[in-house]
């Protein structure tokens, strides 16, 4: 599915350690996971980008990072690390005290709801260099991503074109196309593959 955000990913196939960052994605694709493969994910927040590597330059994309081992990875030219599942948020708060991990206020307080004291081109052009996108494209394929949960729970489609301010039904399809790769009853019926979503849970961020 498409995803506004950028991630850290680590993995082991056939003995072999991996690690990447992985970047947004502006529409639906596949990935690959080879059979016997674990995997290791921090997903980081709207606003947030490593000092390191302008976020821009990872959308659909990402980069692999050297000398990946089970025990380390190099990451901003320091080694730290590689996490488990319960240890990424120690990761993330280490990365964070170094710098290496650094978050634009800016945009969190346009994410908050709050009304900023810039320019709207000040706040689109602060938004796109930290995310790589623009507010209008992270909207569209966070609404896309909330239809899809909506739909799999369940939601029939009138109510989410309704919550959800869709046109009309072609309008959120052309959406569930672009975004999700998945029909709305592909996802009632949770068919058509796996999913990059986790259907079995409603969150909040």
């Amino acid at each position: 599915m498409a995803a506004v955000t950028w991630g850290l990913v680590f993995w082991q196939h056939e003995g072999r350690p991996h690690a990447s960052v992985s970047g947004p994605e502006t529409a639906t694709g596949t990935a690959p996971v080879p059979e016997g493969a674990t995997f290791v994910g921090i997903e980081f927040a709207v606003g947030t980008s490593l000092r390191v590597v302008p976020t821009a330059s990872l959308v659909d994309g990402g980069v692999d990072l050297p000398d990946a081992t089970r025990r380390t990875f190099v990451l901003d030219g320091a080694h730290w690390e590689t996490p488990g599942p319960d240890d990424a948020e120690a990761l993330v708060g280490r990365l964070v005290r170094a710098g290496v991990v650094v978050r634009d206020p800016l945009v969190a307080e346009v994410r908050g709801g709050h009304r900023p004291r810039v320019s709207e081109r000040t706040v689109e052009r602060r938004f796109r260099t930290a995310t790589g996108l623009t507010r209008g494209a992270v909207r569209q394929i966070e609404r896309a991503r909330t239809a899809s949960t909506l739909l799999a729970t369940g939601t029939p489609v009138a109510d989410v074109v309704s919550g959800l301010a869709y046109f009309d039904e072609p309008h959120l399809a052309r959406a569930l196309r672009r975004y999700v790769g998945r029909t709305a009853g592909q996802l009632r019926e949770r068919s058509g593959g796996p999913i990059a979503l986790a259907l079995d849970q409603r969150t909040t961020s």
